[in-house]
């Protein structure tokens, strides 16, 4: 069998269905990702700094989300892969590179929602009494289900569900907004602490320890790109659904923020497992405090099952350019990543059965700063090595953003430190074995020996599958083969 016919069949086994999404479907995805953040865990960073303390910590995580998004909204448009900041870094930094960039995208994405789907079960507890094993299990099987039927069906479900949790956020704050008094921001004993004040009760300590909880009023927002192959137009879709995402969760997260810890007291709300609820219930608004009990519910489901599509093509984009097994990459007859939604659901569902979600979500986090320092040094080495690539959108500022990206990576991932030694190290363990994984074996079993020779192959091939007769999605294929390989 020849070369060209062994890239036709393999590649034809492995197609993502093109035109799925627009740059609305794509800026939804990636405010689904984040919105459970909104509803629970980032307030327990002002349990570790005070109001004050946690608000600094949270703008500079803003600051390093925002850059990063402007780093990899140019990125995506250059080079509209599916594997995202796996196929940025491989484009720049070779395979090795590209994997242990991928590699830590994928700790991120697979032990998020084993976290995510440990809070939904207590969610569903207070709802209905039940939880455990068997509720986990029920939503990995469901979801990942609905992720099989095709990624447009997936991405509507999405919408809806998302769109139920912003409800419940906007109707929260417009009812606590005549409640807000600032007094109650700084109601936290101030401790003798480096630094201490009324503003910063914890000092500069606290700051650094609330980091990984600021986070997560952004974090997985930089899984985007990951859809790129199946937008309509990636070079204008995915940097418009990036950008856009990312101005949305500012917004939302500067609501939540103030307006909880200012009507309900900044001590409250530290502690708080459902902090919307909890500040509605105080200002007297029972019935609300219900339905955004209930809502809170879809917020978290709406992380978890777009973070299941992320993690899906991820571990597509790897297992297609050999890093990983190569049936991982097998689609359906509806264009669905079969073996990569099941696979790792499978994994993070044995994971979810520890119950220590906390522990998870920092692991989770330690994965996604490396990938962040590693994708914001990508774009950097990009613009300095590459700077005739065709770039259908450009970052602001150019290398100056990407360095503020790449230097505050680095700072929040010493604290998770901080806050979790336990959770870095183990992440740190978790990430070595799999980068022995790529050293031992799979660099040997690269389908190319360069992301050029990758992208051309996949031109070719598909173009041989456009002529054989799949006109449409071969021509749109080969068109982002094209503007890839360029």
């Amino acid at each position: 069998m020849s070369t060209k016919t062994l890239d036709q069949d393999y590649l034809a086994k492995r197609q993502l269905k093109k035109g799925s999404a627009g740059w609305l479907l794509l800026a939804g995805l990636g405010v689904s990702y984040v919105i459970s953040g909104d509803f629970a865990g980032w307030n327990f960073g002002i349990a570790e700094a005070g109001w004050g303390g946690f608000a600094i910590a949270a703008g500079l995580m803003a600051l390093m989300y925002f850059t990063l998004v402007l780093s990899l909204a140019e990125m995506s448009a250059a080079i509209p892969a599916s594997g995202g900041g796996y196929s940025f870094a491989r484009q720049v930094m070779g395979p090795a590179g590209g994997y242990l960039t991928g590699l830590a995208i994928l700790i991120e994405y697979a032990l998020a929602p084993a976290a995510i789907v440990i809070f939904i079960g207590s969610a569903v507890e207070e709802l209905l009494g039940i939880n455990g094993p068997m509720v986990y299990a029920a939503f990995y099987a469901v979801f990942i289900i609905v992720h099989l039927l095709g990624a447009g069906e997936a991405l509507k479900v999405m919408m809806v569900i998302t769109a139920l949790a912003i409800f419940a956020i906007i109707a929260t704050a417009v009812s606590l907004w005549g409640n807000f008094d600032a007094s109650n921001l700084f109601d936290i004993a101030v401790t003798d602490a480096a630094g201490a004040s009324e503003i910063m009760p914890f000092g500069w300590y606290g700051v650094w320890a609330a980091l990984p909880f600021a986070m997560w009023l952004f974090l997985a927002v930089e899984g985007v790109p990951l859809a790129a192959e199946e937008a309509k137009d990636p070079g204008k879709d995915v940097p418009k659904g990036i950008i856009g995402a990312m101005v949305f969760l500012l917004v939302t997260a500067l609501l939540v923020v103030f307006l909880l810890a200012g009507s309900a007291g900044a001590e409250v709300i530290g502690k708080s497992a459902v902090p919307l609820v909890d500040a509605l219930k105080l200002s007297g608004n029972e019935s609300l405090a219900t339905i955004v009990n209930v809502l809170g519910l879809a917020g978290l489901i709406a992380s978890f099952f777009s973070i299941i599509y992320g993690y899906s093509r991820l571990v597509f984009a790897l297992s297609r350019g050999g890093y990983l097994p190569k049936f991982l990459s097998l689609t359906s007859k509806r264009k669905a990543p079969t073996w990569a939604l099941i696979i790792p659901g499978v994994f993070g569902f044995i994971a979810s059965l520890s119950g220590e979600g906390d522990l998870m979500l920092a692991m989770a986090v330690v994965g996604a700063t490396i990938s962040y320092a590693l994708m914001a040094l990508s774009h950097i080495l990009l613009r300095i090595k590459q700077p005739g690539m065709p770039r259908p959108y450009k970052t602001p500022g150019g290398v100056v953003t990407s360095g503020i990206a790449l230097i505050l990576s680095v700072v929040a991932l010493t604290g998770v430190y901080a806050f979790d030694p336990r959770a870095f190290n183990y992440t740190i363990v978790l990430y070595v074995v799999g980068a022995l994984y790529y050293f031992f074996y799979s660099k040997n079993h690269l389908v190319a020996k360069s992301a050029q020779e990758e992208f051309e192959m996949l031109a070719a091939a598909e173009s041989d599958l456009y002529s054989a007769g799949d006109e449409n999605e071969g021509q749109a294929a080969t068109g982002t083969a094209k503007v890839i390989a360029g």
